[in-house]
């Protein structure tokens, strides 16, 4: 996909992983239920690594169940009831997107939430982080018949913004939603900071850019509305070469 350059007009977030770190809420969380089932703990970051692979995801990585063994739905629903007794408790933006937010507005650039975390999550989670402005499109997997890798998303989030996808970006940090926003017929770009996989490689997702950090993204965002430098240092596309976003 080609870069919206001056005709940018949405920028749209996965949430855990690339907005928001939730890393804190969940390692906690696996750590208990592995004490419930008899379990010794885990290393943090080998939890952190797999939260953006959801409650099924978590349940795995913590029991070594497949969804569909016995107990497994028991053990997801035990998750989700100890995530939403300290949901958003140790959770915060990643460094320098709140700022990065506040910029796209200023810019008049919208920007909004791409997630597979239900509502039920998701809406406590963002009133929590409070940010400015608030988004103008929020969408979960009740909001539309197949969530992502499904590109349904994006379009219902293109929609609600008032955009076409020629003129949004998508940001993630998993490779479902690289293929989520390029189905879409979005910009994509790949969050490095986020959570990934032990041997995963964000290069090999098929994103349009990849960046390393929130001021790279900034400049991969802005640099044709003058609200920043035009230096792309750790923006990359899936090429390696250095992203100029034409």
């Amino acid at each position: 996909m080609t870069h919206p350059g001056p005709r940018l007009a949405a920028v749209f977030f996965d949430l855990d992983g690339t907005l928001a770190d939730t890393a804190g809420d969940f390692i906690p969380v696996v750590q208990t239920l592995r004490a419930e089932a008899g379990l010794g703990p885990l290393p943090p970051e080998r939890i952190r690594a797999s939260v953006s692979n959801g409650a099924r995801g978590l349940v795995t990585l913590a029991l070594g169940l497949a969804e569909g063994q016995d107990d497994f739905e028991h053990w997801r629903q035990r998750l989700l009831t100890l995530y939403g007794g300290i949901l958003g408790t140790h959770s915060t933006l990643f460094p320098g997107l709140r700022e990065l937010i506040a910029r796209l507005g200023d810019a008049g650039i919208a920007w909004g939430v791409a997630t597979n975390k239900p509502r039920l999550y998701t809406a406590p989670l963002l009133e929590r982080l409070a940010i400015e402005p608030p988004p103008a499109s929020v969408v979960c997997p009740e909001d539309v018949s197949e969530r992502k890798p499904h590109p349904e998303s994006l379009e219902r989030n293109c929609l609600e913004a008032g955009c076409t996808p020629g003129r949004a970006v998508y940001v993630g940090d998993h490779v479902r939603d690289i293929e989520a926003g390029r189905r879409a017929g979005v910009y994509t770009i790949a969050a490095a900071w986020g959570y990934i996989e032990p041997g995963d490689d964000p290069a090999g997702w098929g994103a349009d850019a990849l960046v390393a950090d929130s001021e790279a993204l900034a400049a991969a965002l802005l640099q044709h509305h003058g609200t920043t430098a035009s230096s792309t240092e750790g923006t990359t596309d899936t090429e390696g070469k250095q992203e100029t976003c034409p």
